[in-house]
């Protein structure tokens, strides 16, 4: 373990946890949000808007700037945070989930409904209604075609990493196989073993990377657990990663929501103790609390700010679509004793009016509200872990947000 990279434990509170992960670009106390920079940027903010909203770490996405603006380009500029002019901590992800969902003509999601499809036969070979599969997976890697060009393009796991090597953050995820909920469970083992596969042949390349550019700041490599809702499977992918030697782990892949405590458990039992666990794609208040509250220390997720563009924002009662006319006349912020910059400056009208005559300004202050939200909501998990309040916390923000009993 390099000593520019650590993970410790800091406090226990039952299956709950608080700990620092130390980068070569700082440290990141965690439990964390990670926010999304996914070309290098969190649409609409500076690198300084994102500080001052609590955030230690940004997470960019491997697939989307191989294609632009390069990685070559990202290297000679010296590396991701260099690039952006973001100091802090940085991670990548290794573009698994952008090649497949891409690649599916899902874009920016994967369909996790099973009851859409009735044929069983082409679970395997998924794609979203009207799309032509531009994406298929062998054991060596994925072929697929870019989404802006449509020119054919290869990951393997050798040149995830070379990619997440030059782009240069702190932490970058090993290459997986995306599937979803609709493939069938032969083909989930498959998927699995594969994915261990390619696993090991990140290390590899990682290792030689390392050996080759002694001088270069520490890159810490995540192993993913994939698996689906097969507890046999999230087990046996847990068990066979968390031996591998990785510097920590993602658990990804396709999860029912209803399904997660047990998912995150399953995982969680087989993988080391000792070092740090990333919810990838988590960001929904409930499945928050449920991954704090089993050990996970980081979460990243697009959403807070997409559905912050589309006008949705959070609040202690829950979440609401500030661009109804309603809000027009309202000239309270979006709720009281909100510390961002939004609810600080600007009423629930102003934003309305905004965001309704679509001004990019309405975007760039709804996505501060619910990043900030998001943020402090895991600041706050973090110091009554500490305090030993975590379940009395966790009951009261719930049954206010989601306006139903929850116990401990």
């Amino acid at each position: 373990m390099n000593k520019a990279y650590k993970f410790e434990i800091q406090s226990v509170y039952k299956n709950a946890r608080t700990g620092i992960i130390q980068t070569p670009h700082g440290n990141i106390l965690t439990p964390a949000f990670v926010p999304v920079a996914t070309l290098a940027t969190l649409k609409g903010l500076t690198p300084e808007m994102i500080k001052s909203l609590g955030a230690q770490a940004i997470l960019a996405n491997a697939y989307h700037l191989n294609l632009r603006p390069g990685p070559d380009i990202l290297q000679a500029a010296g590396g991701l945070g260099k690039y952006m002019n973001w100091l802090g901590p940085t991670f990548t992800d290794s573009g698994g989930f952008q090649v497949m969902s891409l690649g599916s003509g899902f874009k920016k999601v994967i369909e996790m409904d099973s009851t859409k499809i009735n044929n069983l036969e082409k679970l395997d070979k998924l794609t979203a209604n009207g799309k032509s599969r531009i994406a298929f997976v062998d054991n060596d890697g994925v072929t697929f075609r870019s989404h802006l060009s449509g020119a054919k393009l290869r990951f393997t796991p050798e040149i995830s990493v070379n990619i997440q090597f030059k782009i240069g953050a702190d932490i970058i995820f090993a290459f997986d196989e995306l599937t979803t909920l609709m493939n069938t469970k032969k083909y989930q083992v498959e998927s699995v073993a594969r994915t261990t596969q390619w696993a090991e042949k990140c290390l590899r390349e990682h290792n030689k990377l390392k050996r080759a550019n002694p001088n270069k700041p520490y890159q810490a490599l995540f192993g993913v657990i994939q698996g689906a809702n097969f507890e046999d499977l999230r087990r046996l992918a847990a068990s066979q990663i968390g031996s591998l030697g990785f510097d920590g782990f993602g658990i990804g892949g396709a999860i029912d929501k209803n399904n997660l405590v047990n998912i995150i458990n399953w995982v969680t039992d087989e993988l080391p103790n000792n070092k740090p666990r990333h919810l990838l794609g988590i960001s929904e208040i409930d499945d928050i609390f449920v991954g704090v509250s089993q050990g996970i220390d980081t979460f990243d997720c697009v959403s807070p700010a997409r559905v912050g563009r589309n006008g949705a924002v959070y609040t202690p009662d829950g979440r609401f679509n500030i661009k109804r006319s309603k809000y027009l006349n309202d000239f309270s912020p979006i709720f009281e004793n909100c510390d961002c910059y939004t609810c600080v400056n600007f009423s629930k009208s102003y934003l309305c009016h905004l965001l309704r005559a679509k001004e990019i300004l309405g975007a760039t202050l709804a996505t501060i509200h619910n990043e900030r939200f998001i943020i402090k909501l895991l600041d706050n998990c973090r110091q009554t872990i500490i305090d030993g309040t975590f379940d009395e916390f966790r009951v009261s923000f719930l049954n206010r947000y989601l306006e139903k009993r929850v116990c401990l």
